[in-house]
């Protein structure tokens, strides 16, 4: 029985190795821009029906956070059917580490929104900014299994992160459209590098 653990064990870290140094395929274009549309649609409707987000930060993130989970949600249907196709025996171990890397940071944006919420209240206004740095960082986190020029998006992120921050930081109000449009631009801006980067080889094989 010792023989046959250390065996599966071996195993294991063999596959582990060979998808660390294969190019991930599980992120689809259509998947990024569907997300994009859908962050769009929230940042319309808030605009449109929630006339102070400021004064409601309750129903202003929890609208946010139903679009974060939907969109998770697509990402992660698409990427189980591309990873079936595209890495067939190597699929879980390469969905396996798509999530490592990108988890700390999400994680960090879920923390960060617990305890802003719970501790400091005064300071939601900093979140979105917050989420969007974060979001660059699992970007950059991620980069080694992707196509290279993906970097371009992290680096969106970065800058957009905090360029809402300091326009926030003028009158420490929420607003749909520094929350919607970097993640708009992101998420489309991701569909297209990865659609052009389908058919080359941008990434490690």
């Amino acid at each position: 029985m010792r023989d046959l653990d250390t065996t599966l064990a071996d195993i294991f870290a063999i596959r582990s190795q060979i998808a660390a140094g294969t190019a991930f395929r599980g992120y689809g274009p259509e998947a990024m821009a569907a997300t994009g549309a859908l962050a769009l649609l929230t940042a319309v409707a808030q605009a449109l029906w929630l006339e102070k987000p400021t004064a409601e930060p309750l129903v202003f993130f929890a609208g946010w956070a139903i679009t974060a989970l939907v969109c998770c949600g697509i990402i992660w249907i698409e990427m189980q059917a591309r990873s079936r196709r595209h890495h067939s025996g190597l699929a879980d171990a390469m969905i396996h580490q798509a999530i490592e890397q990108f988890l700390p940071a999400g994680v960090a944006g879920l923390l960060l929104a617990v305890m802003l919420g719970r501790f400091a209240p005064e300071t939601l206004w900093m979140l979105p900014g917050l989420w969007q740095v974060l979001t660059s960082i699992g970007i950059f986190a991620s980069a080694r299994s992707l196509p290279s020029s993906i970097k371009i998006a992290a680096a969106w992120y970065f800058v957009a992160g905090f360029a809402v921050l300091v326009v926030a930081s003028v009158h420490h109000a929420l607003s749909p459209w520094t929350m919607g449009l970097p993640f708009v631009i992101g998420q489309l801006l991701m569909a297209a590098i990865l659609h052009f980067a389908s058919g080359e080889d941008d990434g490690e094989d």
